[in-house]
């Protein structure tokens, strides 16, 4: 089942194919179901959400009391409106899993850098920052459930904090937010933030109003340092891999230029089914990403 027709929705549909058996949407058209309590219980054995923030905690309670596994588009709650300890342990319990989609873990390059920097091969990383833009500020905008709350910060921070976590791993210290702006929209459409006191540093920043869509990382290390400028689904996106020359000079380079169709949406797709014949709930990524987000909202 996929409850939710917009964008995400619709992906996911795509993407499961045959195995979709009802789609839920209140106002959609060619939505099967207009309420996710009108789909016969015994019909279905997992739910995908493609859901607002404030719909999803009353929502994921109920299918997983129900013993169904679920994908929720991330972030896998709004801030604080969820025991996830709870969810949890109810989840395993069930012998279902719960899992916040985060298809930019599937993005090649990025997988890349994380083996990279596991590896060695650009030393101890000693600052990580990453943008992560696009020019929607209208759209969103226009949809009012979006252009509430944190706004972009809700929308990009929880992926930029996901590959710092698989790439670099978790920094430590506390989060300080220099910028969260309202440009053009209700909720904040630019911001600006960072781990000043992380070791590596980080330093995140993302915009609704980035008229081209970009997406940087850049690590940079004792021993060199590792790039990424461009997302598959923009297309191109390169991975740049500099070798560091002592005592200072111009460094040797590598470079792997990717244009191809975007791969996270069906990567994913296949690691929820995996994950669904061996389910193993385990939301401490989410439980982070939730502290974060609170943390910002307490701060703007």
């Amino acid at each position: 089942m996929v409850a939710g027709l917009g964008v995400q929705g619709h992906k996911r549909v795509r993407f499961a194919g045959e195995s979709v058996v009802a789609t839920v949407d209140p106002v959609a058209p060619g939505a099967t179901y207009t309420a996710i309590e009108q789909v016969p219980v015994a019909d279905y054995d997992a739910a995908m959400l493609c859901l607002p923030d404030a719909a999803k905690p009353a929502v994921l309670e109920q299918l997983v009391h129900a013993g169904k596994h679920v994908l929720v588009e991330k972030p896998l709650i709004g801030p604080g409106a969820l025991d996830l300890a709870a969810l949890e342990r109810e989840a395993r319990e069930q012998g279902v899993v719960v899992y916040a989609a985060y298809n930019h873990r599937f993005e090649p390059h990025l997988a890349h850098v994380g083996e990279l920097v596991r590896e060695g091969v650009i030393g101890a990383p000693h600052r990580i920052s990453m943008f992560y833009g696009n020019g929607t500020a209208r759209d969103v905008r226009s949809s009012p459930w979006r252009d509430e709350g944190l706004g972009v910060i809700s929308d990009l921070v929880p992926h930029l904090l996901d590959i710092l976590e698989f790439t670099t791993g978790r920094p430590e210290g506390p989060l300080e937010v220099w910028s969260a702006v309202r440009h053009e929209n209700a909720a904040p459409d630019h911001f600006l933030l960072g781990f000043p006191g992380a070791r590596p540093v980080v330093t995140l920043e993302g915009s609704l109003l980035s008229w081209r869509n970009s997406f940087r990382l850049d690590v940079l290390g004792t021993e060199g340092s590792v790039h990424v400028d461009g997302l598959c689904k923009w297309g191109p996106s390169t991975l740049t891999v500099r070798d560091r020359v002592l005592p200072s000079g111009k460094p040797p380079e590598r470079r792997w230029t990717l244009e191809q169709a975007d791969p996270t949406w069906a990567l994913e797709h296949e690691h929820f089914l995996a994950l669904c014949a061996d389910p193993q709930t385990d939301l401490h990524r989410d439980r982070w990403v939730d502290r974060v987000l609170c943390e910002i909202e307490a701060a703007t």
